[in-house]
């Protein structure tokens, strides 16, 4: 089993902590203390890798897996069915349509584009309301409970947040692809490499892990009103700036709708949540208890 779980994790592109990325990861941040002259004390400090938080971050990656594995992956309805659903009513709808505007290669690369593009506009809207949503915000705040971030932070989420991201994304992959197989039929594919899709892969290549990190590294001020830089998604979990970049790895959507905040307006950051709910989010069982009894008691309270 363990060999299992190390080979999905560590050997699978489509994983985070796959190890081409996590090398990757490690030279942009070398590159990027070097170049800089930025001191590297944090980052090679026992007090953040050793910290209570950090070693909490570890714990939950394991607990986290079999939980996702057992209870969660078989409740996701799957990306095809909502392709099929999506291809049959716009069939129904409008009949059989069929165009010849597009090459093969065009349409690889507009099915490729879109599916990128339509899921990461769906992943800033459920993350902007996993903060908006009182109900949400309670399952999404073990997330923001990290005082230190490390790249195991990013599977620090509550079970119900992965619930509902995981139908994200199979609803908006299913409805691209179904409506694309309506226009082009057998026609559409996905420029992959290694198994995953082209940018995605580039986005995990380029240091995706070091949104979770101490590597402050920005994108400048032009670049980030487009693409979000490992030190926005920093900014994102500063204390004092929870409602800005929502975005995935397009800062397109923030900067649409109102919650862009670029690396260089801000000097300081402070991770986690109020220093008196901390207590509440020290261990894995409060990790996964902690949103039900909140919402136990602002339930109970409203009754009396």
């Amino acid at each position: 089993m363990e060999n299992l779980f190390a080979f999905e994790y560590f050997f699978d592109p489509h994983k985070r902590f796959y190890f081409g990325y996590i090398i990757s990861s490690i030279l942009i941040a070398i590159m990027f203390f070097y170049f800089t002259k930025n001191k590297t004390k944090v980052i090679l400090s026992k007090k953040l890798w050793f910290h209570k938080s950090a070693i909490l971050d570890y714990k939950y990656f394991f607990v986290g897996y079999f939980i996702n594995a057992f209870l969660l992956i078989p409740l996701i309805f799957g990306a095809k069915t909502i392709a099929f659903s999506v291809n049959k009513f716009l069939y129904f709808q409008f009949d059989f349509f069929e165009t010849n505007f597009f090459s093969y290669s065009q349409i690889v690369f507009l099915y490729t584009l879109a599916l990128f593009v339509v899921s990461d506009f769906t992943r800033y809207w459920l993350h902007r309301l996993m903060h908006t949503i009182p109900l949400l915000w309670e399952f999404h705040k073990i997330h923001h409970s990290a005082k230190v971030l490390t790249p195991a932070t990013f599977y620090r989420v509550h079970f119900v947040e992965n619930l509902l991201f995981g139908f994200r994304y199979s609803l908006s992959i299913g409805f691209v692809t179904g409506v694309f197989i309506y226009f082009f039929g057998a026609m559409i594919d996905v420029y992959m490499v290694i198994g995953v899709n082209v940018v995605l892969f580039a986005f995990s290549l380029l240091g995706s892990n070091l949104r979770h990190s101490h590597v402050p590294i920005s994108y400048g001020k032009f670049l980030e009103k487009w693409f979000i830089s490992p030190k926005q998604h920093q900014v994102h979990h500063s204390k004092k700036y929870f409602n800005k970049n929502y975005g995935g790895y397009i800062a397109i959507w923030d900067r649409i709708f109102g919650t862009l905040k670029l690396s260089s307006e801000v000097k300081t950051m402070k991770f986690g949540l109020k220093k008196e709910q901390m207590k509440d989010y020290d261990s894995i069982s409060k990790l996964l208890i902690t949103p039900f009894t909140n919402l136990l008691k602002k339930y109970t309270r409203k009754k009396i």
